[in-house]
C-alpha cells in the first residue's frame, strides 16, 4: 500500500471517529445509564447490552490482555534502551523505535484526554465508584488495538518473511480480536464505546504505517554489528 494512501485512510478513520462522537452526543440520547446518566445512540447501545449481558470472566480476561499490552510496550522500550547502550548514541537507535515511541505517546495523551472529556458514561458502576466513569471511547480497546497492531506492523519490518513472522502477526491479530470481542461481551462498555476505540486505533495505525513507509532504505533496522 502506498504511503499517501495510508495517510488518507488514517484521515478517513479519524473522520469516522469524529462523526461517531457527534452521533453519540446528539442522536437518540436517553437516560438509560446508571444513576440516570444520559447515553447517546441509546436504542442501539441498550439493545446490544441487553442481548450480550455482562460477563465478569471476560472482564478479567480483557484486563489480563491489557497487562499484556503494557508488557509489550515495556519490551519495545527495552529494545530501544539496549540499542542506545550498545550503539553508545541515542541518534543511532532505529528510527522505527522512535516512531513507535511517538505512537505510544499520542495514545497516552488520548487516554488521559478521554478520561477527562465525558462523551458517554459506563453502563455499570465499577467497583468502588459511586458514579459512572467516562466510557467513550473504550481506552482499553484503544490501547490493545494500537499496541498489538503496531507490534504486528513492526514484525513485518524487523523479521524476514516466513512462518515465525506470520505466526507472530496472526497472534497479534488474535489478541486484538479477543480483546475487542471480550470487552464488548464483558458489559462494561457500550457498543459505541468499543467502536470508537477501534476507529481511533485504526486511524493511529495507518498514520504509524505511513510514517514507517517514509523511512529510507538506508535507515532500515540495523542488522549488522553494533559497534
Amino acid at each position: 500500500m502506498k504511503r499517501n494512501l495510508k495517510f488518507i485512510l488514517s484521515g478517513v478513520f479519524l473522520g469516522l471517529f469524529l462523526c461517531l462522537i457527534l452521533l453519540v452526543l446528539t442522536v437518540d440520547v436517553a437516560q438509560i445509564g446508571p444513576a440516570g446518566t444520559s447515553i447517546g445512540l441509546s436504542s442501539l447501545n441498550g439493545s446490544v447490552l441487553s442481548s450480550l449481558g455482562r460477563s465478569d470472566t471476560w472482564y478479567k480476561v480483557t484486563k489480563l490482555l491489557g497487562y499484556a499490552a503494557f508488557g509489550m510496550v515495556g519490551a519495545f522500550v527495552l529494545v530501544g534502551a539496549v540499542q542506545w547502550i550498545r550503539r553508545r548514541d541515542l541518534k543511532r537507535v532505529d528510527r522505527q523505535i522512535f516512531m513507535l515511541a511517538a505512537l505510544y505517546a499520542v495514545t497516552a495523551v488520548l487516554y488521559v484526554l478521554f478520561e477527562k472529556i465525558i462523551v458517554n458514561y459506563r453502563p455499570v458502576l465499577m467497583e468502588g465508584e459511586t458514579f459512572p466513569e467516562a466510557s467513550f471511547p473504550s481506552t482499553h480497546t484503544m490501547i490493545a488495538v494500537t499496541v498489538f497492531g503496531s507490534a504486528a506492523i513492526l514484525a513485518g519490518v524487523y523479521m524476514k518473511p516466513g512462518k515465525i513472522r506470520s505466526i507472530l502477526q496472526i497472534l497479534c491479530m488474535l489478541l486484538i480480536g479477543v480483546t475487542v470481542g471480550g470487552r464488548l461481551v464483558s458489559g462494561v462498555h457500550w457498543f459505541s464505546d468499543i467502536l470508537g476505540g477501534v476507529l481511533i486505533s485504526i486511524a493511529l495505525l495507518f498514520a504509524f504505517s505511513g510514517f514507517l513507509a517514509g523511512v529510507k532504505e538506508t535507515d532500515k533496522p540495523n542488522s549488522g554489528p553494533e559497534n
